[in-house]
């Protein structure tokens, strides 16, 4: 196993499995660029460690099934699914706070992981916006 899928593993065990933002922040480049479709480019660590925090606080007890995993070079690429229960506000995009519904998530998803130096400098995160607010009741599912 090479760096970038070490470093992967660790983000997704901090994120579902171990949360701790401490170590989340730990993994990411102090000028890294995460991409995600519903908050589009987040600039800095302390930004995408603030976009976890949010996402943790909304689906505290989230798991995260791997479907696929890969490594090539200084990328980790996870094709899995994330989910869990609402019981925390949502923010979103649009600056609103949405409360708890209450309601299970299943959300497939890639996430794509670039390392340099034991730490995470790019990454990207994909997943459908429309099913995961519909499965919350926000939209009408599709």
């Amino acid at each position: 196993m090479g760096q970038a899928r070490e470093v992967m593993d660790r983000l997704t065990d901090s994120l579902t499995t171990h949360p701790d933002l401490k170590v989340i922040a730990e993994l990411y480049a102090e000028d890294a660029v995460a991409v995600t479709p519903d908050e589009g480019e987040i600039r800095g660590r302390d930004n995408i460690v603030e976009y976890w925090r949010q996402m943790m606080e909304a689906v505290p007890e989230a798991r995260f099934e791997s479907l696929h995993a890969y490594e090539a070079g200084d990328t980790a690429i996870d094709e899995g699914i994330f989910s869990g229960r609402n019981t925390g506000p949502l923010h979103l995009p649009s600056g609103e706070t949405l409360p708890a519904t209450q309601k299970e998530i299943r959300i497939r998803g890639v996430d794509i992981a670039t390392v340099a130096d034991g730490r995470i400098v790019d990454y990207r995160l994909y997943f459908d916006e429309m099913d995961f607010l519909g499965q919350l009741g926000v939209v009408e599912s599709q």
